[in-house]
């Protein structure tokens, strides 16, 4: 299977320590309004980022596309599968669909959305996110979206067993305005938001950093609006053969970096999970064999 090409936005990201000043000029005002600021005429761009012509064809060149139009024609592309539909993308893959099983389509593209995925992350930012969450000092606040809020309660449940601190936002509700009042400085928010992005959670990751939160976003890789106030941001691929899109991806994240947590605090973890399992034991919740 052919891997899925890379979007603007991490061409930009990714090349830009290969630009010129010019360039990186003309990266950061692209970036700056992404992606409606490439959606101009070249003069536009060109005047807006305060750079020539020449200047916008040479970058171009230079992330791999042909050319302006080139480059115009994969952000509209972008656009397109932003706000696409779970409808408008069952047709859109079902038109196209080999004649495999669904199993076989399925966990090909599931896979190669793994390699992509894991190829482009910075183990340096996971690294950071593992010691920001493993401080019990700083609060941490979950939250997800009407899909996503499945993964921000799964990260929430465990995060809950691993340490103290740890508070689940309900961003679908006209309540959570409460939940930033007990924000603090250093306090750091973990925002699970995919394409068709929430503007409460945009609002909510806002507020939440001008009150000084540190935030950590899991979003695909078209990049969640959130990620303009994101200290951190794990991109995933998410695409797949169906109408809805894989959380396989940010599923593999979010456990892993439950895993990095949890080596980090096990001292503290490894008390808190045998009281746990006391409590268990006395509520009897769980049938036992012996």
């Amino acid at each position: 299977m052919s891997q899925t090409p890379d979007t603007v936005f991490q061409r930009l990201t990714r090349l830009n320590d290969t630009f010129t000043r010019a360039e990186r000029q003309l990266a950061g005002s692209l970036l700056e309004n992404y992606p409606v600021s490439g959606l101009g005429s070249i003069t536009n761009v060109a005047r807006n980022a305060n750079v020539s012509t020449p200047t916008v064809v040479r970058m171009m060149h230079k992330i791999g596309y042909s050319g302006f139009p080139d480059f115009q024609n994969a952000l509209r592309q972008e656009v397109e599968a932003k706000i696409s539909n779970p409808i408008a993308k069952h047709e859109s893959w079902a038109a196209q669909a080999p004649d495999e099983h669904i199993l076989n389509r399925f966990t090909k593209a599931a896979t190669q959305n793994i390699r992509q995925s894991l190829a482009q992350i910075e183990t340096r930012d996971f690294e950071a996110a593992a010691d920001l969450l493993a401080d019990d000092s700083r609060t941490t606040y979950i939250v997800g979206g009407r899909i996503t809020r499945a993964l921000a309660d799964y990260f929430f449940l465990h995060m809950q067993v691993i340490r103290r601190e740890v508070a689940l936002i309900q961003s679908i509700s006209n309540a959570w305005p409460h939940d930033l009042l007990n924000v603090e400085t250093g306090d750091v928010l973990v925002v699970f938001d995919v394409r068709r992005y929430e503007n409460a959670t945009l609002k909510l990751a806002e507020m939440a950093k001008r009150k000084g939160a540190r935030i950590i976003l899991f979003t695909d890789q078209w990049q969640s609006p959130v990620s303009t106030f994101a200290e951190l941001v794990f991109a995933s691929r998410i695409e797949v053969p169906s109408a809805w899109d894989s959380a396989i991806v940010p599923m593999l994240f979010v456990e892993t970096l439950l895993a990095a947590v949890q080596e980090r605090t096990w001292d503290k973890t490894r008390d808190r999970m045998e009281t746990l399992e006391e409590m268990f034991d006395e509520t009897r919740f769980f049938r036992k064999f012996t």
